[in-house]
């Protein structure tokens, strides 16, 4: 991990050592992320970053290392509120009040286009557009409320980010990167009433300001063989991962998607890709070639893929059941 870990921050949790050693253990496990133990350190490893925790003889130490500052900060806000749950504060030597919310970057839309009957295309523009969809698939869009001026969150001086609330409370979705060059990306809207998104995307945004934060979530899984569920909602992930998978996929990659033909656009050609009505139903009929399994969609239905995959026998590390709305 040392080699990766280019930014350091650390910090004192007074009277607590073993506490907060407990509260380290437990994280770990919630996360189903590595956790190493030795002789009065714990060193759990997550998202490529390492959280340190060393027992002092009246306290402990946690040190932060990761490769970037945006993930120092992320660190920095999850372990101040890992803590403070358990009742510990944590003393950081460094605390950058008043910054905008770690990996949150304003964004002007450059452009609304109408791609598909069910599908807007969005393209934003800004100098941190080159981070977004490079190693991880997604990102959270910010969205102040309608005639409200945006009230971004920041870092307060525990070092936990302070979210908006209230009035000013942001509808936060999550959405693919669908495209991405130089200083603009681009995202895919899925068309239905009742979106707040879908209001705020055909209210005449041309040239405004906008917040999204991240990245974050998975990226094509290099795996053997690759096996894709989605409906319309999940279209612009799987589409992004039909196109990542040469590059990272060995043997075969299938993907079975419910959504009208005319907006699969270039995927209507694609021998990989079958248009199915019944997503659990081509589930179960699926040849599964092992490698990995890949499912989003309702809630109901993301929960019974996931019953379903766990009773062929396939382990939890190797499929994803996403519930993308309800």
């Amino acid at each position: 991990m040392s080699h990766l870990a280019s930014h350091r921050r650390q910090g004192i949790i007074p009277r607590a050592s073993g506490a907060a050693a407990a509260v380290l253990k437990a994280s770990a496990s919630a996360w189903e992320a590595p956790l190493t133990e030795t002789p009065g350190v714990l060193s759990l490893f997550l998202w490529g970053c390492e959280v340190r925790l060393t027992a002092e003889t009246d306290s402990a130490r946690i040190e932060l290392l990761a490769p970037d500052a945006r993930m120092i900060g992320i660190l920095q806000d999850r372990a101040t509120e890992i803590f403070a749950e358990a009742g510990l504060e944590v003393a950081w030597d460094r605390v950058d009040e008043g910054a905008l919310a770690p990996g949150l970057s304003v964004m002007r839309v450059a452009a609304v286009i109408r791609r598909s009957p069910g599908f807007l295309r969005i393209r934003l523009q800004g100098p941190d557009a080159a981070r977004f969809g490079q190693t991880s698939l997604h990102f959270r869009l910010l969205l102040p409320p309608p005639g409200r001026a945006p009230v971004w969150p920041r870092v307060a001086a525990s070092g936990r980010t302070t979210w908006p609330a209230g009035a000013d409370a942001l509808h936060r979705p999550v959405y693919t990167v669908a495209a991405q060059q130089g200083d603009w990306l681009e995202f895919d809207i899925f068309r239905h009433a009742g979106s707040p998104t879908c209001d705020w995307a055909m209210s005449g945004i041309e040239g405004s300001q906008v917040a999204i934060i991240g990245p974050g979530g998975d990226w094509c899984p290099e795996v053997p063989a690759l096996s894709l569920f989605g409906d319309q909602t999940a279209l612009p992930a799987i589409a992004r991962m039909l196109d990542l998978a040469p590059h990272r996929v060995k043997g075969p990659v299938r993907a079975w998607i419910r959504a009208a033909p005319e907006d699969l656009g270039d995927l209507a050609g694609d021998p990989r890709v079958t248009r199915s009505d019944d997503l659990l139903a081509a589930l179960a009929g699926a040849d599964l070639p092992g490698g990995y399994v890949w499912f989003a969609g309702r809630a109901p239905e993301a929960r019974a893929a996931r019953q379903h995959l766990l009773g062929r026998g396939w382990g939890k590390r190797d499929f994803t059941a996403a519930a993308y709305w309800d």
